[in-house]
């Protein structure tokens, strides 16, 4: 079982030292991490806590998950690993694909299309 915990629905006040001081109570905490925005500078609503232990976590995900912080109810549960990115098209190693679909694109039909 993971011990790093997902924290959803959080006050933009919220800061990386605050969110450890919330979940320190119930165990000792690895790291804490708000998500901020690459180019404002504000809190994303979301951050990630990683806990000493898998019991730990499951205490603090407990007694947290629904709380009110600054009004706000917030979601708490185990952080799911990332899923791979299948990519929006564009330059990638095969070169610029923008679709995977055979039915779309230049000279598969429709206007200049190729089946007329």
């Amino acid at each position: 079982m993971s011990s790093k915990i997902y924290v959803g629905n959080l006050p933009y006040s919220v800061t990386d030292s605050t969110l450890e001081s919330n979940f320190a109570e119930f165990g000792r905490v690895a790291s804490a991490k708000v998500m901020m925005d690459r180019e404002t500078g504000r809190s994303k609503g979301f951050g990630f806590v990683e806990m000493a232990s898998a019991d730990v976590a499951q205490a603090a995900i407990k007694a947290l998950d629904g709380v009110s912080v600054d009004g706000r109810s917030i979601v708490v549960n185990l952080a799911r690993p990332r899923e791979a990115s299948r990519g929006s098209g564009g330059y990638g190693a095969d070169g610029f694909k923008a679709t995977t679909r055979a039915d779309v694109g230049y000279g598969n039909g429709g206007y200049g299309g190729g089946r007329y």
